[in-house]
């Protein structure tokens, strides 16, 4: 149970710090992407503490062994940079300055009721659908 609701305030800060951030709104997201027109910097303040926190969340995480709930910590393992990591990214970013959306900030805009965010989550689903497919026909080859 603690671990639920612990997941359920996490969720809840991360969905409230995007729509403060302004993070679910497609236009700001893409005022920002958008570098040779009239460019928006201010979601580098909001991508620049989110790597901060970030930095600081991981180096605590690598000293321990157990989170601070008491289940056991699953750190990555794997460094190594690939095609795949490198093609992932690029679409990733692709996707992002088309939709104005990244997972998250979709997730918190479709809870909102707007209907773009309901396509682009949709087309998520069905991406992650695809590329599950792709990896099963692999794994069997």
């Amino acid at each position: 149970m603690k671990f639920s609701l612990a997941s359920l305030f996490a969720g809840l800060v991360f969905g409230l710090g995007l729509i403060v951030s302004g993070m679910a709104n497609p236009e700001k997201v893409l005022g920002f992407l958008d570098i040779a027109g009239l460019w928006d910097p201010s979601l580098a303040f909001v991508m620049g503490g989110a790597i901060m926190v970030g930095v600081v969340a991981f180096a605590v995480a690598g000293k321990r062994t157990l989170s601070f709930l008491g289940y056991h910590m699953k750190m990555p393992a794997n460094t190594h940079i690939d095609k795949r990591l490198i093609l992932g990214g690029l679409t990733f970013g692709v996707g992002w300055g088309i939709a104005g959306f990244c997972p998250g900030p979709g997730l918190v805009a479709l809870g909102a009721g707007e209907i773009k965010a309901a396509v682009f989550v949709a087309a998520m689903v069905a991406g992650m659908g695809i590329f599950e497919v792709i990896e099963r026909s692999r794994a069997k080859a």
